[in-house]
């Protein structure tokens, strides 16, 4: 029987995912960190996260290595998995599943087992129901996937007006918390000069290579808008945009410049690109941006919608690494993997805040593109 109020208020703010304690590697593992991570994102990830210089190592590594064994679970566990994350505090890779049958296949990698009532494929489907129903979303600055509690988070500045919209969407509510929440979404548009790219007047920034050119953010130009680089030598246009809705575009470059698989540390540094494999939940991941440079976090969640005053964006990845306007359209890595594209956020990295990428393999099937990596 379900309860008389579905629906869940539950304190007033999101705990941040993997810190920095009891990460602990065999020595061999460790040593191959820089395998998976520039010295330049490992000091960052020292920076940002509060890590040593060995603890920053041992997670890069663990991380990459457990996206790899999740990215295999998917297809073993099929229909009932139910997404992964990194518990807080722990450097094991816990992998969610709605059949207790399938268990051993999932200890058989080396990652801890929690069987849950819901698969991805079902808070996908919860999700999808209120992305519908947007236009009903009245106070409401967005909703995600919770792969840590097995539901949908929707946050609201008055838990009543989310409450409200969950009803008026037809959604299963027994999957569903309301979280209160001062956030107040904005795109990171400038139209400030920086180092970065420029279009129109205004400024973003480089998110990844792809023959041809580079990705970016949607909101940052529409199809045919010209672009110069940060030299202010015409660069190119953008080849194609998609905005609200999506937040992605990709730039077709000229015949004066070459994309190469790094990213800009604006510090005469760059970081090398070697692939795109999703990380986790709960993982570590740094971000490239125009204005604020190089800042690092953990992933929170993924298929997030945000509200932003344009209009909604679906499918993003929530993170509580800061970004300022221009960094839109940088870049995001775990380890050297790419993951996608800065959207917005709310907050700053002088008080920090919450920031929204897209993540960048949608982006390539959508366009055909191919990654430059080094």
């Amino acid at each position: 029987m379900k309860p008389k109020s579905a629906v869940r208020y539950v304190g007033s703010a999101l705990l941040a995912l993997g810190s920095a304690a009891a990460l602990t590697l065999p020595a061999a593992a460790a040593a191959t960190g820089d395998a998976f991570a520039s010295p330049e994102m490992l000091t960052a990830m020292q920076r940002d996260l509060g890590l040593t210089a060995d603890q920053a190592t041992a997670r890069v590594t663990n991380e990459m290595k457990a996206a790899e064994a999740d990215a295999g679970l998917r297809g073993t566990l099929g229909s009932s998995y139910a997404g992964s994350h990194f518990a807080d505090g722990s450097a094991k890779l816990t992998v969610s599943v709605t059949d207790a049958a399938k268990a051993d296949a999932i200890r058989a990698t080396g990652a801890e087992v929690r069987v849950v009532a819901r698969s991805a494929a079902q808070l996908d489907a919860v999700k999808s129901t209120l992305d519908k129903a947007d236009q009903q979303a009245n106070g409401v600055s967005g909703w995600y996937v919770d792969t840590v509690s097995n539901r949908i988070v929707v946050t609201a500045k008055v838990v009543a007006d989310g409450e409200k919209f969950v009803k008026a969407s037809g959604a299963d509510a027994a999957a569903i918390t309301v979280l209160q929440s001062n956030e107040d979404p904005t795109t990171l548009y400038d139209v400030r000069g920086g180092d970065a790219y420029y279009m129109g007047g205004g400024r973003c920034s480089v998110g990844f290579s792809v023959q041809g050119g580079y990705v970016t953010a949607g909101h940052c130009g529409t199809v045919g808008t010209a672009t110069q680089g940060f030299n202010r030598v015409a660069s190119g246009s953008f080849r194609g945009s998609s905005f609200p809705g999506n937040d992605y575009a990709w730039v077709g470059t000229n015949s004066n410049w070459t994309p190469r698989g790094v990213v800009n540390r604006y510090n005469g540094g760059t970081v090398a690109v070697k692939g795109s494999s999703e990380a986790a939940v709960g993982a570590s991941i740094c971000r490239s941006g125009s204005t604020t440079g190089w800042r690092c976090g953990t992933v929170q969640a993924k298929n997030q919608t945000v509200r932003y005053p344009q209009g909604t964006v679906n499918g993003m990845t929530r993170t509580n690494a800061c970004a300022e306007p221009g960094d839109s359209g940088g870049s995001w890595l775990a380890g050297n993997q790419a993951q996608g594209v800065t959207s917005g956020g709310s907050g700053n990295c002088s008080s920090g805040g919450t920031t929204y990428f897209f993540p960048v393999n949608p982006i390539l099937s959508r366009y055909g593109l191919r990654l430059v990596t080094s």
